[in-house]
């Protein structure tokens, strides 16, 4: 048994066990103790866990895995790292760092973060649903009343439907308040449960508005708080997509591995 260090970051209630690994203490093969670490009963509770790890070519890698074991894009993830990364000295307030789906920029201002995504190239509509992979794949529909809903049921219904079940699809169920805001709520896969929040699930909800309306900018009310979204169209898709919100440390600690 031995002592790992880590700190805990969330933003808008999609929150993250954080570890500097620059010097590889952390053992990524152990699958069981992402899932532990994770768990809040039993370990220090969190949606997914974050390693900094040193980038030939960038500032610093983000490694992201969730509860599972998988490893995806996390668009708050990110906007958390980018926060963490300024903590241990490695940035001031802009950075470029390595993501599983490639480089990303982003700023700092106060306690918000300005996150650069990929482009979009593509999206697929299915009926009057959404498909659009922000990093990592949503499922996006439209409801009148998402508060209502049972979100776990709705959720499993397409993650496990026998289009998506072998790689799994997050899920969004968004209500239009405005024309340019929307109400979201998320089921996101390898965490297998509703999240506070999702950022590439608010950034493929926002695109998706941008489809159906003529806006640019998007503002997004989820479970855990607000978020921003900017992009900009392009041929089939998008470009210059930016998620914007706090990111913000919650505590700090020590835990045996």
């Amino acid at each position: 048994m031995r002592a790992l260090s880590f700190y805990k970051y969330q933003g808008t209630g999609n929150d993250f066990v954080m570890v500097d690994n620059r010097e590889g203490v952390f053992p990524k093969d152990d699958l069981k103790l992402i899932a532990q670490l994770c768990d809040r009963r039993f370990g220090i509770g969190a949606d997914g866990v974050i390693l900094i790890e040193n980038a030939a070519n960038a500032d610093f890698e983000m490694v992201y895995y969730n509860p599972d074991g998988s490893q995806s894009l996390c668009g708050n993830g990110s906007r958390c790292a980018v926060m963490f990364a300024k903590q241990l000295g490695i940035i001031a307030d802009k950075t470029d760092f390595l993501a599983i789906d490639g480089m990303h920029k982003a700023t700092i201002k106060g306690d918000e973060v300005r996150l650069l995504m990929n482009d979009v190239a593509g999206y697929e509509q299915i009926g009057e649903d959404f498909l659009i992979d922000t990093g990592s794949p949503h499922y996006i529909r439209y409801n009148n009343n998402v508060a209502e809903l049972d979100m776990i049921a709705e959720g499993q219904s397409v993650r496990y439907a026998e289009r998506f079940k072998a790689k799994g699809v997050n899920v969004n169920l968004i209500q239009q308040l405005g024309d340019a805001e929307l109400k979201i709520r998320t089921y996101e896969r390898g965490v297998e449960g509703e999240t506070l929040s999702c950022g590439t699930g608010c950034t493929a909800a926002a695109l998706s508005l941008g489809l159906k309306n003529n806006v640019e900018e998007v503002t997004l009310q989820a479970v855990g708080g607000t978020l921003k979204v900017t992009f900009e169209k392009a041929d089939n898709g998008f470009k210059n997509i930016y998620l914007i919100g706090p990111a913000k440390q919650v505590f700090a600690g020590s835990i045996s591995i």
